[in-house]
């Protein structure tokens, strides 16, 4: 697709398909590619034909005398509609008025339509419906079923939440080793948690999998809340009880609504792109990122006289032996190159006039904070550094 677009190179996608194992027909493989622009329409009739070629050559054919069955592409609340799915008939001939179990939900079809939005009594195979009449919203990609009357749909989609529940609930012996990981990198383990809200099944299902894909060793996503419509102020209690950030993609929030968020100072990101609400979300996991400590050495310095000492002050004399002693840093006292202290080095003299700095090969006089009294001695070591906090990325 896409051939439409400058730089677009047939060749190069060819290549990366054959990689694939994907080899075309034209260079001895059995893989029919036909290069498209969906803009230009170029190619389309060509891609049309191969289709219907493969299909009566493979002999791809669906039983139209059977119940229904197939998949939710789509699915999304509509005002006065309620739980609204857009399905692919794959098998049989889905009617008006079938019961349909989709997932761990079910319902009597109330309104089947095609995508265009015109009203059909039925639906065959290789054909995508707009249906209306389930209990509550189900999943992008789950199957649905025709059944013969409420009771059987009900058992069905009842069944099918019990497995669920129970599939999550379920941990195989042989992942013991895994989980103690788990357990070991969630002691430590900072989390953002999150509401999402999205303007249909498929947006949400995607946004939430693309904000999982950010969790790492020391950060992750806490999904506290999802669902389709926009935010409301049930979504605003549940931000402000936990701390969280609402991302909404292609919602719209009530006036009302923005008011409370603004007076409760609940952070709410509306976005339409999914790339910059990822973006947005890395940027604050980054925040919770322990940041890095970089030290600097700066220089040495041989103690040759120690001149007074309290409990939180040293003055004291040396040489600088390497770089350069400056105020303000922080530095180690060493003895027998083992560390006795770290202390603060609040002043640099050169003989009675203050200095920034005192060079390799010169005397000066430091005078040190200290958090507690130090026995400091003549032949102590200071080595001056400097500390600087780094904020870290995803």
């Amino acid at each position: 697709n896409k051939m439409d677009k400058e730089g677009a190179d047939e060749n190069r996608v060819k290549q990366q398909l054959s990689e694939n194992n994907l080899m075309p027909e034209e260079w001895g493989g059995d893989t029919i590619i036909v290069p498209v622009s969906a803009k230009t329409q170029k190619g389309i009739p060509e891609l049309l034909d191969m289709v219907l070629l493969v299909a009566d050559v493979e002999e791809l054919k669906a039983d139209v005398d059977v119940p229904a069955s197939g998949l939710v592409i789509e699915s999304h609340m509509e005002q006065g509609r309620g739980p609204v799915a857009i399905a692919l008939v794959e098998n049989g001939t889905l009617k008006s008025s079938d019961f349909v179990v989709a997932g761990s939900t079910y319902g009597k079809i109330r309104n089947l339509e095609t995508t265009d939005g015109k009203p059909v009594k039925e639906a065959t195979p290789s054909t995508p419906v707009i249906i209306s009449g389930f209990h509550s919203l189900p999943e992008f990609g789950d199957t649905f079923s025709v059944f013969p009357n409420e009771k059987a749909a009900r058992a069905e989609a009842e069944k099918s939440s019990r497995e669920t529940q129970a599939g999550t609930g379920k941990l195989d012996v042989s992942t013991s080793s895994q989980l103690m990981h788990m357990i070991n990198r969630n002691m430590q383990l900072q989390e953002l948690p999150i509401i999402v809200k999205a303007d249909v099944q498929g947006s949400l299902t995607s946004v939430v999998d693309s904000l999982k894909s950010l969790d790492s060793e020391e950060v992750a996503v806490r999904i506290i809340g999802s669902g389709v419509g926009g935010i409301n102020e049930n979504d605003l209690h549940m931000a402000h009880s936990g701390n969280a950030v609402i991302y909404g993609f292609n919602v719209t929030m009530p006036t009302n609504v923005k008011q409370k968020a603004n007076r409760d100072k609940v952070p709410v990101r509306l976005y339409k792109v999914i790339y910059e609400l990822i973006d947005d979300a890395k940027e604050e996991l980054s925040k919770l990122l322990t940041p890095d400590v970089v030290e600097t050495s700066l220089g040495r310095l041989i103690v040759r006289g120690v001149f007074n000492t309290t409990k939180t002050e040293i003055i004291c004399g040396g040489e600088v032996t390497k770089g350069k002693i400056a105020a303000p840093a922080l530095a180690r006292i060493t003895r027998d190159d083992e560390e006795i202290a770290l202390v603060e080095i609040t002043g640099v003299k050169r003989g009675p006039q203050e200095a920034k700095e005192v060079i390799e090969g010169e005397m000066c006089g430091l005078q040190l904070k200290t958090e507690s009294k130090i026995d400091l001695q003549e032949g102590d070591r200071i080595e001056a550094f400097t500390r600087e906090v780094i904020a870290r990325k995803l």
